[in-house]
């Protein structure tokens, strides 16, 4: 009899999120209201965010649109340097047209497309070959006083080092007066930590993802977490076309309310927002599921040949939304696995390669390297004992 295939994805949906957003749908209030402000509520205390802000929004991508769009330039743009009541102004000059973000290439397009979208240049920064986050030292040389955004993702969910991240800021702002903002993709690390704080909780600029098949799945949704009082009121406005649903000293304000500063379509609505709720009751579970699976991978696949694990350090714990290792003769590797009904894949292309982009070519030489070897295979919730022990029997007998 055929094996089932092993799939890298599945969609967590709990029949209570099923339950409560049939109930909203029926409610005859549907758009954002008080379920959103209850789901980012939940946020805040599950990922322990204390002195910082949410806002949810219809997707990352429209998170990272949104925040790259108020790091514009502006008169009025006074920042505190760290969080809430502190009274230290950072230096920040603001974003023009043709600033640089520096950024990674090996991720989803949706990272990084609103980077162009916000008429800012792409430089693109190398990997790490023993981790695929971007490459600190790389970073480091290609910082110039252009740079006014370092932009990363937490691949698979193994933190970046954001000490280091630090560091460069430092060198950054010694050299040319002011400190490049940090803007970290958390699209895979819903759950990981960096030094036992969950990740999004370090100070930066923080985009996650609630899109079907992520560890916290609001069908589509994302959050955007600030440090800094004045981007979140802005922010919050911004998000539906630039008025403030929070302003009762209107009679109408739909009607009545001055739109100081256009905005957008980005927030998110009641029945994505009672799914996610629902669904966030089961993350510790979820989450744990995926984080003993990436430790048994860890453990039984070393020293494997032909197989190349990434790095493991004890100071961060990866929420391994994937699991991502080097293998050599990858398309052999992927041949193998799918007779044994396991699904392979890379997940994400290198973003550099599209035509869109070309004005942008670099030499990334590690990444041209760790393409052609890395692979992710089944991590998730729904991989059972017996079915990981099983691929990894596949993997040691060779491709």
């Amino acid at each position: 009899m055929k094996r089932e295939e092993i799939s890298l994805f599945k969609v967590f949906m709990s029949d209570e999120a099923v339950k409560k957003s049939s109930e909203i749908l029926k409610s005859g209030y549907i758009g954002q209201g008080p379920i959103v402000d209850k789901f980012e509520e939940k946020l805040y205390r599950h990922l322990d965010l204390s002195d910082r802000y949410i806002l949810t929004t219809n997707s990352a991508t429209s998170a990272e649109h949104l925040i790259l769009h108020m790091l514009k330039k502006k008169d009025t743009l006074t920042i505190p340097h760290h969080t809430r009541g502190s009274s230290q102004i950072e230096k920040w000059p603001g974003m023009e047209d043709g600033d640089e973000v520096l950024c990674t290439s090996l991720t989803c397009t949706a990272t990084n497309w609103p980077i162009l979208a916000n008429n800012f240049k792409i430089k693109w920064v190398d990997v790490d070959p023993n981790t695929l986050n971007m490459d600190l030292d790389d970073l480091a040389r290609k910082i110039t006083p252009k740079t006014k955004v370092i932009y990363f993702v937490h691949w698979g969910g193994y933190p970046v080092d954001l000490d280091k991240v630090k560091e460069i800021q430092k060198r950054t702002e010694d050299l040319y007066g002011f400190r490049p903002m940090v803007i970290e993709d958390c699209a895979h690390s819903f759950g990981s930590k960096y030094k036992k704080r969950y990740i999004g909780s370090h100070g930066n600029l923080c985009t996650f993802s609630f899109q079907a098949i992520k560890h916290l799945t609001a069908v589509d949704g994302g959050m955007l977490v600030l440090p800094y009082n004045e981007l979140y009121k802005r922010g919050r406005v911004l998000r539906w076309y630039g008025i403030d649903r929070n302003d009762n000293s209107k009679k109408d304000f739909r009607c009545e309310n001055d739109i100081s500063e256009w905005g957008f379509k980005f927030h998110m609505n009641d029945v994505n927002a009672s799914i996610g709720m629902a669904n966030l009751k089961h993350m510790n579970k979820i989450v744990g599921i995926h984080k003993k699976n990436g430790k048994y991978y860890n453990k039984n696949l070393k020293n494997i040949n032909g197989v190349t694990l990434l790095e493991n350090k004890n100071d961060r714990e990866s929420a391994h939304w994937i699991y991502s290792m080097k293998v050599e003769n990858q398309h052999d590797f992927m041949k193998w696995m799918k007779e044994c009904g396991v699904m392979t894949s890379r997940v994400h292309e290198r973003n550099d390669k599209h035509t869109c982009v070309r004005d942008f070519i670099s030499v990334l030489p590690n990444l041209d390297k760790v393409i052609e070897q890395m692979i992710c295979i089944p991590v998730g919730w729904w991989v059972t004992d017996e079915q990981r022990e099983y691929i990894v029997d596949c993997i040691k007998k060779g491709w």
